[in-house]
C-alpha cells in the first residue's frame, strides 16, 4: 500500500477467514497483530503481545466481546484496556494496563488495518470476490515483473496467467515477502475458481524463481 503523510491501510485478511469468536495472527509493516472478531461480529486489531508476560495474543481465545491471553487469561477489550485478571477476580484493572490497538475496517470482503492515521477510508473493491490468500517469497516489484502488470496506488494488480484473469491485492511484508490476496470478478463458477487457484500457484513459482535469480545475480 502507498503511504501518505499520515498513514496508510494494509489488507491483512479476507472477512470470510475470520469467523465470529476467533483470533488469527496477521502482519503489517508496523509489526505483528492479533486480528480477532468478537462473538457479536465486531473486528479488532490488537498488538500481538500481552503486557503481562509477553505471550502472543494471537494464541489466545475470544469470549464474548473480549480477547483473552492463553497464558494467564488476562482479557482485553477492542479498545485495548484490560477487562479482567483471573488471578484477582475482585480487582478492577487499572487503565495503565493496556494493549496497543489499530484502527480496522471491513470493506467489500477485505479486512484493512491502519498503519498510522490514514487521511481517507480504505479503497473500494466493488464487484470483486475473495478467492484465497497466500504468501509469495518475492517482493512487489518482482511479482509485477512476473505478471507483466503494475499495481495501482491501492496495491491492486490485474494479472493474466495461463489464460486466467485475476486480481491480486498486494501487501509487502518483511524479508522480501508479499502477502497476496487473490480476488476474481463477481461472476465466476467453481471451475473458474479452481483454474484461477492453479494459475496463481504458477505465478507464485514464476515470481519466486525470478526473485531467487535476482538474489543470485546480486
Amino acid at each position: 500500500m502507498s503511504a501518505d503523510t499520515t498513514g496508510f491501510w494494509t489488507p491483512v485478511a479476507f472477512s470470510a477467514d475470520l469467523p465470529s469468536g476467533t483470533v488469527i495472527p496477521a502482519r503489517t509493516r508496523a509489526g505483528s497483530i492479533a486480528l480477532w472478531r468478537s462473538d457479536s461480529g465486531r473486528v479488532a486489531a490488537s498488538a500481538d503481545r500481552c503486557p503481562h508476560r509477553g505471550m502472543r495474543l494471537s494464541y489466545g481465545f475470544v469470549r464474548g466481546e473480549a480477547l483473552s491471553c492463553i497464558y494467564h487469561g488476562w482479557s482485553y477489550t477492542q479498545t485495548g484496556n484490560c477487562l479482567r485478571i483471573p488471578a484477582h477476580p475482585g480487582l478492577t484493572p487499572p487503565d495503565t494496563i493496556r494493549v496497543a490497538t489499530h484502527l480496522v475496517e471491513e470493506a467489500d470482503g477485505v479486512i484493512w488495518v491502519a498503519v498510522g492515521e490514514p487521511s481517507h477510508p480504505p479503497p473500494k473493491l466493488e464487484g470483486l470476490v475473495a478467492l484465497r490468500s497466500l504468501t509469495m517469497h518475492a517482493d512487489v516489484t518482482t511479482i509485477e515483473a512476473a505478471s507483466g502488470a503494475k499495481s495501482d496506488e491501492t496495491g491492486l494488480l490485474k494479472a493474466t496467467q495461463q489464460s486466467e484473469t485475476m486480481w491480486l491485492l498486494l501487501s509487502e511484508q518483511e524479508q522480501g515477502r508479499t502477502l497476496v490476496h487473490v480476488l476474481l470478478d463477481g461472476e465466476n463458477t467453481l471451475g473458474d475458481r479452481i483454474s484461477a487457484s492453479r494459475a496463481v500457484e504458477s505465478l507464485r513459482r514464476c515470481a519466486e524463481d525470478l526473485q531467487a535469480r535476482r538474489s543470485r545475480d546480486g
